[in-house]
């Protein structure tokens, strides 16, 4: 609100008796003679007169204030900003008024994005005649908007779509830039599965072929492979290096993101393995897994592992230390006992973790060979 009084410390008496000289041109800076303030920013001082047991009767600056916003913005140097913020307003009340609350909470933002506003309104525009259009962002055809510039303002779209947008034309269970296209319809590239098929006598390629195959999510789905068993690998060099086994295939790469996953029924018919690093945060992972797939083992994550490995062991920096409810009792006393830090070296502030790709080879054999049999071939 203006005016407003700018806070101010004047000179002292002490300091006017022993560097009057001083005090003279600070006032002088600031303007009190007004021949020598030229150019200088416009303010109102306010003077004190006081007595001075040496030097008499005198006035000095007390308060100093702003009057004006052509003042504020003077003092400030910010006369330029302020002419394009106006212009910003001016065309967002005339395209969009419904956005101007979001001008006046984020106004250096808006500054910031001056040269792309009339997109960004062409966006919102585009949006509200056609809701929820479901194709790509690459489809999207106006003038200067491309899917670089979307995907650049995805931060700042989402928010003037939910203001722009009626309810019905958001999905509000879909939040975060990942999933912009998905809250306001468009069309994502689409999520891949990728698995190796490790039992020579089922083939989807032809026999020659290495079986390692990439599918979308909803091909995946509907796949419905006739293997017995299904393990899971974080670690690509191992998803590669898995060893044939009769009727199981191995998924590389599903990590936090099992619900890409949650769709294909038939895992649920599935033994299925989940080989991780030893640490906390693959014990994280398999819990999460679990709540997708609650039959699901671990492989590979066992204290005798661990310890069979003493010299492979490396410092897990930032331990998960929330309860994980999903884990067997094994896995329970030894995820606690990483999170506790009670392995290894003592004096270490770290705790301990394995990574999967530091376990030799043929402990990875001898622990598939003692595997359960199949009974039958799964059928699709």
């Amino acid at each position: 609100m203006l005016p407003r009084r700018l806070r101010m410390t004047g000179p002292t008496s002490s300091e006017l008796t022993e560097r009057f000289d001083a005090v003279r041109v600070w006032m002088a800076d600031l303007g009190c003679n007004t021949a020598a303030a030229q150019g200088a920013p416009r303010y109102r001082i306010v003077l004190r007169a006081f007595r001075h047991r040496v030097l008499g009767v005198n006035a000095v600056p007390d308060e100093i204030w702003l009057d004006t916003l052509d003042e504020a913005l003077g003092l400030i140097g910010k006369q330029k900003e302020s002419k394009r913020f106006a212009g910003l307003v001016d065309l967002v009340r005339e395209r969009h008024p419904v956005l101007l609350s979001w001008l006046e909470k984020r106004p250096l933002i808006a500054l910031a994005l001056t040269e792309a506003w009339p997109r960004l309104l062409s966006v919102v525009s585009w949006l509200q005649a056609h809701p929820r259009p479901g194709i790509y962002l690459r489809q999207l055809d106006l003038a200067g908007v491309d899917s670089k510039f979307m995907e650049a303002n995805r931060g700042v779209l989402s928010e003037l779509l939910d203001l722009a947008l009626p309810l019905e034309a958001i999905d509000r269970t879909a939040s975060g830039a990942s999933q912009f296209c998905q809250r306001y319809g468009f069309k994502d590239k689409p999520l891949r599965i990728r698995f190796r098929l490790l039992d020579p006598c089922v083939a989807l390629l032809p026999d020659v072929c290495e079986q390692d195959i990439g599918v979308t999510q909803a091909a995946f789905e509907r796949l419905a492979l006739p293997v017995w068993r299904v393990f899971m690998t974080e670690n690509e060099v191992n998803f590669l290096a898995f060893p044939p086994l009769a009727d199981s295939m191995v998924i590389f790469g599903a990590g936090y993101g099992f619900e890409v996953m949650a769709g294909a029924l038939w895992l649920q018919e599935r033994s299925i393995y989940y080989w991780g690093d030893i640490d906390t945060h693959g014990f994280a992972i398999l819990d999460q897994l679990r709540a997708k797939f609650p039959h699901a083992q671990s492989l590979l994550m066992d204290r005798s592992t661990l310890m069979a490995h003493e010299i492979q062991w490396g410092e897990e920096m930032q331990p998960v230390t929330r309860d994980l409810p999903r884990l067997h009792i094994d896995e329970a006393t030894l995820f606690d006992d990483l999170r506790s830090k009670r392995l290894g070296d003592a004096h270490k502030p770290c705790g301990v973790r394995l990574e999967q790709e530091r376990i030799g080879f043929g402990w990875i054999q001898q622990a598939l060979a003692a595997l359960p049999q199949p009974t039958a071939r799964a059928t699709a």
